[in-house]
């Protein structure tokens, strides 16, 4: 009997890999936010999943037995996303690790980044990485986490960026970071590892840190890619460009957008080695770097199915705020706190009331907001509120509102999803929506001077 593995982060780059080579030893449950029209893989079973609700997460992991875990910076999926990529893949990890304990998976394998040797100076990529890695790890779940340097193969994004460059650029004047080492890794070696993981005691709650066995720069990998690319490069570093300068340099010329360069680019300047405290717990006979590099540019990835078209609510918002929270109070607290707080802060015009049902809020007297509080999907660090009413709601059966504690209480999480205004679109970015964002600063700084 094959052991069922839940993959998350399919349609990506190494989930399409490790549905093509696992699927002979595995039964694969592949999840998509879309779902599909036409599967011609029929080893492979596709389920149609919101990350962002809890309860589709947990009915999408029903049945599985181990859970591979590569979702990074999702797409926004609402006309209008407040937050950064940080904060909702805290919110998405926290989500999937929660999922995974209620249906009593064996493991959990995440794909982060090697972490620099010196943390103090990570960049908010790597430690969004760690971050996911700690919440994927925080319940009774074991995690495994494996930390990789650059991963090479066909359809690599990261590799995409590169072999633009190369393509595009006949001279390279580089950023000092193209000095900083790293130990770019084949995808099949990775596959390799993964395989080992699955269901390997051994490696329950550890950190893997792996590369490839050739240790070089940068500017040695873009050197490496135009020569397989026969292509005569002139490629040499200069000490002035900032990482703002190499963001707007790298995203120009590999035609790859800014949003996506810019946490590459943060991280890059650190040197990225892996150390080798784990190094028995596996063992690969490792590609050499230049086959890798011939395989990602020649080779074409594995295809996906073809998917229906999302057909979702017009105006709809998601704003994920994450606030600090030094009395470690669970998210219990903080939901009853912050009417309380709301209706002191804008004392004679907003007015706040939670009767432990509902929560309501008024501006002289008029209900602006009702939203109603599920016990049955609530727990001390989870507080869910469906949004049921008021005059700055357009619908009543869409949207709920949560607070929950993250990372060891350290931090509340406060996100709204799936909301539709009532206000035109244009007045509410510039009224309601800036409003909201104002609010939440606030009563993080209100959180932060608690006595």
């Amino acid at each position: 009997m094959k052991r069922k593995v839940v993959l998350a982060g399919a349609t990506g780059f190494i989930g399409r890999w490790i549905i093509e080579v696992f699927q002979k030893d595995f039964q694969i449950i592949a999840l998509s936010r879309k779902k599909v029209k036409y599967n011609h893989n029929q080893n492979i079973q596709w389920r149609e999943v919101d990350l962002y609700s809890m309860s589709s997460t947990e009915k999408a992991l029903e049945g599985a037995e181990i859970a591979i875990y590569l979702v990074h910076s999702m797409l926004p999926s609402t006309r209008l996303s407040q937050g950064n990529f940080e904060d909702t893949d805290l919110l998405l990890a926290d989500n999937f690790s929660r999922a995974a304990q209620k249906n009593n998976l064996k493991q959990i394998i995440y794909i982060g980044g090697i972490l620099p040797k010196d943390k103090h100076e990570i960049s908010n990529h790597l430690l969004s990485r760690y971050e996911v890695e700690k919440t994927l790890g925080a319940r009774a779940t074991p995690l495994t986490a494996i930390r990789a340097g650059i991963i090479i193969g066909p359809g690599g994004s990261s590799f995409k960026i590169i072999k633009n460059l190369v393509k595009n650029l006949p001279v390279m004047a580089c950023p000092k970071w193209t000095k900083s080492k790293n130990q770019p890794i084949d995808v099949f070696d990775i596959l390799s590892l993964l395989k080992q993981c699955i269901s390997n005691p051994k490696t329950y709650n550890k950190d893997i840190e792996i590369g490839g066995d050739q240790v070089m720069s940068y500017m040695e990998l873009l050197q490496m890619t135009s020569k397989q690319m026969d292509k005569n490069r002139l490629i040499f570093s200069i000490p002035f460009f900032t990482v703002g300068l190499s963001k707007w340099w790298v995203s120009i010329f590999s035609g790859t957008s800014i949003n996506f360069v810019s946490p590459l680019v943060e991280s890059l300047k650190h040197q990225m080695t892996p150390n080798k405290d784990s190094d028995e717990l596996y063992q690969i006979n490792f590609t050499p770097i230049e086959k890798s590099i011939k395989r990602a540019l020649f080779e074409k990835a594995p295809d996906l199915p073809s998917f229906n078209f999302i057909n979702t609510e017009k105006n709809t918002v998601r704003s994920v705020q994450r606030i600090y929270n030094p009395k470690k109070q669970n998210a219990q607290w903080v939901a009853k706190y912050y009417p309380v707080w709301l209706s002191r802060k804008f004392a004679g015009i907003i007015n706040s009331k939670f009767d432990g049902s509902y929560l309501r809020f008024y501006l002289l007297g008029i209900m602006l907001l009702e939203l109603k509080l599920i016990e049955d999907r609530s727990t001390p660090n989870r507080q869910l509120f469906y949004i049921t009413g008021g005059i700055l709601t357009k619908r009543k059966d869409l949207g709920w509102l949560e607070f929950r504690s993250i990372l060891e209480n350290e931090y509340v999480i406060t996100a709204i999803h799936e909301y539709v205004p009532k206000l035109p679109w244009a007045i509410y970015r510039l009224t309601q929506a800036k409003m909201h964002l104002y609010v939440m600063k606030s009563f993080e700084r209100e959180l932060k001077h608690l006595k």
